[in-house]
Order: structure tokens, then sequence, then C-alpha cells
């Protein structure tokens, strides 16, 4: 019995090489017609790579198209003429650049398409697909139009989607919220680009306690200008100083009295009350003067400068008579002046002398004292002998005699 090959019988293979012969006689003899999808934009423009539009070379595919055997690109044939273009793509900063950077698979004719007819756009984008954020500029937050309508590329571009104002902002945004717009870009900047990228990280979900500088207390109702003054960029933001006395300087009442730092006495939730912790400073409260009124040492609004001595605030009471001197502490604690003792170390012996009191050392005062008039120890008499060895130098008798006995 004879098998039947079908198509693959001699027959059949010649009458196939036949047509695709003809076939490819008639696209070679059509200019490759029969594989043109439509003809080409012929929109003049700036010469590039010799034409001033695609249609010039509608009957050379490979200027564009390469073979699948080919190892460049239909992209790598693009920028062959579209230099600036080449150029772009070395710059993170550009549009192509930026796209380049990104990794993003998207290929020339993804935006530019071809064949579509003489008078057709050469730019066409999706703007589902489209990665706008790429450009730095992310639509998540702009899908539709005050009016309710999906934003089209030509609501922010116009005719050129290459170009941007920000008055496209200002003019939808009016629609929105005219006062508020108005005030805004008085108060920032017409550059809404300087600080917006259209995920709304300054909107009205914007948390400041994110940040070094929460908003706590009374900072909560103050707008973002009190203390942003003059920003026109996110630099500007961020550079606002965090010190309270960078915006609080004009309502010190103080004179400079407590210095800058407020914070040590005021919160953010009202100037006062106020309070202050004295055992910062280089006085501690203790004792008796936890009780006393900041007034009370504090006379005249004076708050730096005073003398933190105790003859300072505490005059030296009349039955003293001179005799301890001006160093309230050596005696008197804050607890209470009485009783009062003695808190220095006597350095000499107290029992020096069997029954001496403390005017035999100290006849003028407690804060001076002499040896002569006490036994033997006669001026003359003293320096008769400390001269007899050539001691001249003897006035201060401690100095020789801590603890009063002889050499």
């Amino acid at each position: 019995m004879r098998q039947r090959l079908g198509c693959l019988s001699g027959t059949g293979l010649i009458a196939a090489l036949i047509a695709a012969l003809v076939i490819v006689g008639y696209v070679y003899a059509r200019g490759g017609l029969l594989f043109n999808p439509g003809p080409l934009n012929a929109q003049s423009g700036r010469a590039l790579g010799g034409v001033t539009s695609h249609a010039e070379i509608g009957d050379n595919c490979e200027s564009c198209h390469t073979a699948p055997w080919e190892s460049e690109t239909m992209a790598d044939r693009c920028v062959v003429c579209h230099t600036d273009i080449a150029a772009q793509l070395q710059d993170v900063e550009s549009l192509h650049g930026t796209i380049l950077q990104n990794n993003l698979d998207l290929a020339c004719r993804d935006c530019h398409a071809e064949h579509r007819g003489p008078e057709a756009s050469l730019t066409v984008i999706d703007t589902e697909e489209f990665p706008h954020e790429a450009v730095g500029f992310s639509l998540h937050g702009h899908q539709q139009t005050s009016a309710g309508e999906p934003f089209t590329c030509g609501d922010c571009h116009q005719a050129d989607i290459t170009s941007f104002t920000t008055d496209s902002c200002h003019n939808c945004h009016l629609q929105m919220d005219a006062q508020f717009s108005i005030t805004h870009r008085i108060t920032f900047s017409p550059d809404c680009l300087a600080c917006h990228d259209g995920v709304d990280h300054y909107g009205d979900d914007f948390d400041h306690n994110q940040f070094a500088f929460p908003l706590t207390g009374k900072h909560t109702e103050v707008s973002c200008s009190g203390c942003h003054q003059n920003a026109h960029t996110i630099a500007d933001l961020q550079s606002a100083s965090q010190d309270c006395f960078s915006c609080h300087s004009q309502d010190e009442p103080h004179e400079g009295q407590f210095g800058t730092d407020c914070a040590a006495c005021h919160s953010t939730d009202g100037w006062s009350p106020a309070s202050f912790d004295h055992n910062l400073s280089n006085f501690p409260l203790t004792g008796a003067h936890v009780n006393v009124a900041c007034e009370g040492c504090h006379t005249n609004g004076q708050f730096q400068g005073l003398s933190t001595a105790c003859i300072a605030c505490h005059t030296e009471p009349a039955f003293h008579a001179g005799l301890f001197g001006t160093d309230c502490a050596a005696c008197h604690s804050t607890t209470a002046w009485s009783p009062a003792q003695f808190n220095g170390q006597h350095t000499f012996p107290l029992n020096h002398g069997g029954g001496a009191t403390c005017a035999t050392c100290h006849p003028a005062g407690f804060t001076a004292y002499t040896c002569y008039g006490c036994h033997e120890h006669e001026e003359a008499e003293v320096v008769e002998r400390h001269l007899d060895k050539e001691i001249n130098n003897f006035q201060n008798c401690m100095a020789c005699h801590p603890t009063g006995e002889k050499d």
C-alpha cells in the first residue's frame, strides 16, 4: 500500500518553495510594504541622522528594525539619530536617564509608537502603565481631577508631554480650596515640586512626631509657617532650628537673666506655670533655703550674677561683734541658725595650755590668732630666741609649730 505524505510530497514541497519565492519577490519589489503596519510620521523637525521626519526613511526598514539574529536592538538604532536622548540616558536627573537608572523595562517604542499615520503623535503614554514616580512625581495621589474625572497627561503637561509648569498645580488646586492654595503659595513658594512629590508626604496626614522634633502641647496649634518661615524647599523645612529661643526670643521677658534654655523651666503646655530646678544651678537649695520665696534672694528681678556667699543675704548679727568673720558656714548649716557649732577643722589642739579660752588666742576676733601673752611667750623673748637661731620670719607661729610643740 502506498503511504500518503500530503503536503510533504515532492509536489507539495515544490509548490511551497514557489510560493515563498513569489512572496519574497513581492516584498522586495514593494519595499517591504507587506510587513509595514502603516505609514510613518511625517511631521518635520530638526534634522537628525540626515532626515527631518521618520517618513523620509519609510523605504529603509533596517534604519530602525533589526533582524532576530542581530545583537543590536531597535533602541540602539534609535539613539544613532537621537543623540540628545543618548546623552540624557547618561544623566540620572533627566527623564530618560531616570527611567534607565531605575532599570525599568521600557523600550523606546513603548512610549513612542510609529506606523500610525503621518499626523499621529509620536509620544503615546499609557498613564496606567508609565512609572511616573521614576521621574520624581508619583501619581498615587492624583487619580482624579477636582471634577472627579481621571487625569490625562494633558491636564498637567498641556500639549507638550516633556514640559510642565507649576501653574498646572495651582490652577487645579484653586478649584479645590482657593483660600488655602493662595495662602500656601505666598507662604512657601510657587514651585510646588520643590516640596511635593505626589505621595502626600506633607498632606493633612503628615505626622511631625516621626521626626526629631515632635509636636506637643501648644506646638500642635501652630501653623507650619510659624516655625518654617521663608521655607521654599524640603531642605529649608529640615533646617528649621529646634531650640526654643530661636522662635521665642521676642517673647522672652527675663532680659537674659535665665539664659536661653527655656525648657529648663517651661513646657510646651504653656509658659505658666513654670518650674525651676535650683539644684541644677551652682547653688543647690537645702534645709531652710528650700522654703524661701524666689524674691527673698533674687531682689529687683536679678537672677544671674548673684553672690552665693551667706553674708550677701545674711547680715552679721551684732552679738558676733565682728569676732567670727563672714564665713557663716564655718559654724552654721542651712538647717537652722541654731544650734551652731564650729564646723571647721581646728588644726591647733584645743587642749593646749589647760584652761585657755578662745579669747586667750583670739583676743581681737576668731579670724586671727596670737601666741604672745601666753606662758613665757612674751613678744620680746620670742623675738630674741628666734633671732639667736637666725630665724627672721617668725610671725606666723603655726607655720613651724602647728601642734604647739617646740621643735
